[in-house]
């Protein structure tokens, strides 16, 4: 059951969140506002029935990741700002929004197609909500015997055309400049594509992943050579895992095998998102006891504690135990969100006052109390301005838990990711900082 506590968290959790933003889409009536509650605390309007999401819904969705706490024995002690600690498994915030659900033709403007794209800039991988079950058609509506797989391409293609179209139009614009600037192609690139939400080594990751090196004449490329920088563009900026929804239908098997034929280097997931809310449902009515990503839960056959199911509904937690979770070794949702953080290598570090206590504060408590994730290839004095602008501007000097100093240009990693920082602030003034 939910109590006070939770929620006061889970709302701070909203307000303080790590940079990641993990989006949700696909076609209307795939699932993906189910997915959405399924995932996060989130009740976003569900419905059968084509563009049931108008305005993109967000939610708060954890990540698990080994604490420290284990490895230096603070276990009892670590207290978590956001999120939670649940025996040296850290379970960090990160926000997931569910966009309008997107159509053939979205890049020309059909349905929500412009709002669809523009929400899609605040997103740095998206999981694309697939209706295995071929009752929904490419447009959301109910039907029976559609093929799924015709969904894939085409919602990489709307992306790819909506990016395409935008630089290509401007193409003659883009290569006068270069010529009139002398400038460097990934900097004029990066200026147009700075409206997606691009960073400069984006852009250097992308050339590079296409082995196209500076200097590059922008006036050489034609529209297949725009084309393929695109796709190469997509897949850094905008990578995709097939969330492959509804799994529990007995006519999700046979098309699950063609997407897995089809796409063999695609990461997909096998999910059921109605499964994981009812499960989450029966938990906090004390039916069954369940922790999210787990292959079973008990019923009071099992554990006298809980609440004794009738026949109707002890019915339906079998069948769900057996169809998805035996089948599929879960409900799929976790496993989700904890790929869609590794596809992005994105790292969790602790800022800290103290290496030997791991506190945050001067008074020696508030273990472990601050984390954040961070994309990987961040370095040492530029995550102390991510915490606080004036930690940056007052940076005199990093030390990593062997008290040895770290280099401001040194990227941060899982074994270098505990850091004490110190600045030249005044004492006051550095107190306010940390804090």
């Amino acid at each position: 059951m939910i109590n006070d506590t939770d929620n006061i968290r889970r709302k701070r959790d909203r307000e303080e969140m790590n940079q990641l933003v993990v989006g949700c889409v696909g076609k209307p009536s795939a699932g993906k506002s189910s997915f959405l509650n399924a995932a996060t605390d989130s009740n976003a309007k569900v419905g059968n029935y084509p563009f049931t999401t108008i305005e993109p819904n967000y939610g708060v969705t954890y990540y698990p990741s080994v604490c420290p706490c284990a490895k230096y024995d603070k276990i009892d002690q670590c207290a978590p700002r956001y999120g939670r600690c649940d025996k040296g498994v850290r379970y960090l915030p990160v926000k997931m929004l569910d966009v309008a659900g997107l159509v053939p033709g979205a890049s020309e403007g059909k349905g929500l197609g412009n709002q669809f794209l523009d929400d899609l800039r605040h997103a740095d991988v998206l999981l694309h909500v697939v209706d295995v079950s071929g009752t929904t058609n490419e447009k959301g509506e109910e039907t029976t015997g559609y093929d799924p797989i015709n969904d894939i391409q085409w919602l990489k293609d709307e992306i790819h055309n909506w990016i395409y179209n935008n630089l290509w139009k401007r193409w003659g614009n883009i290569t006068r400049k270069q010529k009139a600037t002398k400038s460097l192609a990934e900097i004029i690139l990066h200026k147009k594509l700075s409206g997606y939400g691009t960073k400069l080594v984006v852009v250097k990751t992308t050339l590079d992943s296409m082995q196209v090196h500076e200097p590059i004449d922008l006036s050489s490329w034609d529209a297949d050579a725009v084309h393929r920088f695109v796709d190469a563009f997509l897949d850094v900026r905008f990578p995709i895992i097939l969330v492959l929804n509804k799994v529990d239908m007995s006519s999700s098997d046979q098309n699950i095998t063609k997407i897995c034929s089809k796409y063999p280097d695609m990461k997909m997931i096998p999910t059921s998102a109605l499964a994981e809310i009812f499960l989450r449902k029966m938990k906090s009515q004390n039916y069954i006891n369940y922790k999210e990503g787990d292959d079973n839960f008990d019923t009071n056959e099992t554990l006298s504690t809980l609440k004794k199911c009738d026949e109707k509904l002890f019915s339906r937690l079998e069948k769900l135990r057996d169809l998805v979770l035996f089948r599929y070794g879960s409900t799929g949702v976790q496993e989700t969100i904890k790929a869609a953080v590794e596809l992005k290598e994105y790292i969790p570090v602790y800022p800290v006052k103290n290496l030997k206590s791991l506190s945050c504060d001067k008074a020696g408590g508030s273990i472990l109390r601050d984390c954040m994730l961070v994309p990987k290839g961040t370095k040492v004095r530029e995550f102390a301005g991510m915490l606080h602008p004036d930690l940056e501007k007052f940076y005199l000097y990093a030390e990593g838990m062997n008290g040895q100093r770290l280099g401001e240009e040194e990227e941060i990693t899982n074994l270098n990711n505990i850091i004490k920082y110190t600045t030249a602030a005044v004492e006051g003034q550095h107190d306010r900082i940390k804090e």
